[in-house]
C-alpha cells in the first residue's frame, strides 16, 4: 500500500515489547476466568493507594480552578513548575542532593525518556562516527530493545552468575569482562532490574559511576521500580545521584501508569536538549499525574505511602510466588529463581530446557498463562541470548489467586517438556 521509510521499518518491524503489550491488553480487555496475566508489567490496584489517589482527585475537584487548569491548560514541555520544585525539595531533603527544578524534566512515560536519552547519547555521530549504548547486565528491560534509531544500537554484557542454593541464583556485574570502549556513548542499568528483580549493590553502581566517568559517558539509572518512589526494593540500598548520572523515575508503578509521568534527573544541559525532543515529538506532557503527586511530594506523605502501602503489599507478593514455586514445582526439575530483591517480577531460568522460552511460552499460552519469554531480554548479546531462550519472566501483580494457578500450570506444563 505504501512504502516504509528505514526509521518506519525501525518502528514497525515487530518487537518484544509490542507483543507483550497485546497480550496485556487483550487479556485484561477480554479476561475471563481461564485467562492467568502473568506476562505484564501492569501494577496492583492496591486498595490503600486507590484510596489516595481518589482523595487526591476529590480534593482537585473542590478546588475548582487548579482542575480546570489541570485538564484544560497546557504545562510547558519540561514539566510542571511547581512539580520540579517539589520534586527536587523532596530529594534535597531525604538524600542532600545538590538538585533544583533546573534538573528536572517530565516525558510522556518512562518509555518516551529513554527513546530520547538513548538517541540523544548513541547513534549516528558527526564524521561517520557510531555510539552504542552499553547495557553491564543483560538479560535487561524489553522496552530498550527496538529503540536506537539505528542498527547495531546495544552492546550488551552477560553477568557472572552466583548460585545461591538448589533453586536460586542472582546475576552480579562481571566487571573482569565489561570494557568501556570508545565507541560507547553510555551506560544504562534498571535498579531493581527487570526483568529478573536484581538490584545492583551500591558498590556496583559505584564502580560503574567510576567506569562512566573515567570513559566521559553518563549512566543511566532507569529507577522505574526503585527508591525513592515507588519504592518496590526488597533489600537495603542507597539511591545516588550526581551530575554524570542521569535518573529516571516513574509514576507508574506508583500506581498512575494511566497519567504516562516519566521523570528525568539530570544536569541542566541533558534536560534541556530533551525538553526541545520533547516539543518536537510531543508539544506537551500530561498534567494529572503531576498535579496528584505534587503536594504529597511537598508534604512528605509519599514517603509514607511507599513504606506503609507500597513496599509491604509488593514484598508480601513476591513471598507468596516464591513459596508457590517451591509448592508446585518439582525439586528434581533443573529450575532455578533470581533472587527477588525487588520489582513485580519473577524471573525464571530452566537449565537445559529441550525447547525455547518461545516455545514453552506458546505452549503456556494455549493453557491460558501469558508470561515473557526470556529471549526477548537478551539486548545485545549472543552469551546473554543463549541464556535467556530458557528463562521467562512471571508478573504476580495480580490478584493472589491467579497467580498461584497460574505458577500451577507452568509448573505442569514444565514438567511435561521435561518429560518430553
Amino acid at each position: 500500500m505504501f512504502e516504509k521509510s528505514l526509521f518506519a521499518e525501525r518502528l514497525t518491524g515487530g518487537s518484544g515489547i509490542e507483543t507483550l503489550m497485546d497480550d496485556l491488553g487483550h487479556a485484561l480487555a477480554e479476561g475471563g476466568a481461564g485467562i492467568h496475566m502473568l506476562g505484564g508489567g501492569n501494577p496492583a490496584l492496591i486498595p490503600g493507594v486507590c484510596e489516595v489517589w481518589r482523595a487526591r482527585m476529590a480534593e482537585l475537584l473542590a478546588e475548582g480552578a487548579r482542575f480546570d487548569r489541570m485538564l484544560a491548560v497546557y504545562d510547558p514541555p519540561k514539566g510542571n513548575h511547581r512539580f520540579a520544585l517539589a520534586l527536587a525539595g523532596f530529594l534535597q531533603r531525604e538524600y542532600g542532593w545538590d538538585v533544583g527544578a533546573e534538573h528536572i524534566g517530565i516525558t510522556c512515560g518512562g518509555q518516551s525518556a529513554f527513546f530520547y536519552l538513548f538517541n540523544l547519547l548513541a547513534g549516528e555521530f558527526a564524521g561517520g562516527r557510531r555510539k552504542r549504548v552499553l547495557l553491564p547486565v543483560v538479560p535487561e528491560y524489553i522496552g530498550y530493545a527496538n529503540q536506537g534509531l539505528g542498527p547495531d544500537f546495544f552492546r550488551g554484557a552477560m553477568p557472572e552468575i552466583e548460585h545461591l542454593g538448589p533453586h536460586a541464583f542472582k546475576y552480579r556485574v562481571d566487571f573482569a569482562r565489561l570494557e568501556v570502549t570508545p565507541d560507547i556513548g553510555a551506560l544504562c542499568v534498571s535498579r531493581p532490574t527487570n526483568p529478573s528483580g536484581n538490584v545492583l549493590t551500591d558498590a556496583e553502581v559505584a564502580h560503574l559511576d567510576a567506569l562512566a566517568r573515567d570513559a566521559g559517558v553518563p549512566l543511566l539509572i532507569d529507577n522505574a521500580y526503585g527508591a525513592p518512589f515507588p519504592g518496590i526494593v526488597f533489600t537495603k540500598i542507597r539511591p545516588v545521584w550526581n551530575e554524570n548520572i542521569i535518573l529516571t523515575l516513574s509514576l507508574s508503578k506508583l500506581g498512575l501508569p494511566g497519567t504516562r509521568t516519566g521523570i528525568i534527573v539530570a544536569h541542566p544541559d541533558i534536560i534541556r536538549a530533551v525538553t526541545s525532543m520533547n516539543t518536537i515529538a510531543g508539544l506537551a506532557n500530561g498534567t494529572i499525574g503531576q498535579a496528584l503527586v505534587t503536594p504529597l511530594l511537598e508534604s512528605g506523605e509519599i514517603r509514607v505511602l511507599v513504606a506503609e502501602q507500597v513496599q509491604p503489599f509488593y514484598e508480601r507478593k513476591a513471598a507468596n510466588a516464591r513459596r508457590w514455586i517451591a509448592q508446585y514445582f518439582d525439586d528434581a526439575l533443573d529450575y532455578h529463581v533470581h533472587a527477588s530483591e525487588g520489582a513485580l517480577f519473577l524471573w525464571l531460568w530452566f537449565r537445559g530446557l529441550p525447547i525455547s522460552a518461545q516455545a514453552l511460552y506458546e505452549r503456556l499460552k494455549h493453557r491460558g498463562v501469558l508470561v515473557v519469554p526470556g529471549h526477548f531480554f537478551a539486548i545485545g548479546s549472543a552469551e546473554a541470548e543463549r541464556h535467556a531462550s530458557e528463562c521467562l519472566r512471571l508478573s504476580f501483580a495480580m490478584d493472589d489467586a491467579v497467580v498461584e494457578a497460574g505458577i500451577a500450570l507452568i509448573a505442569d506444563e514444565v514438567a511435561r517438556v521435561y518429560a518430553g
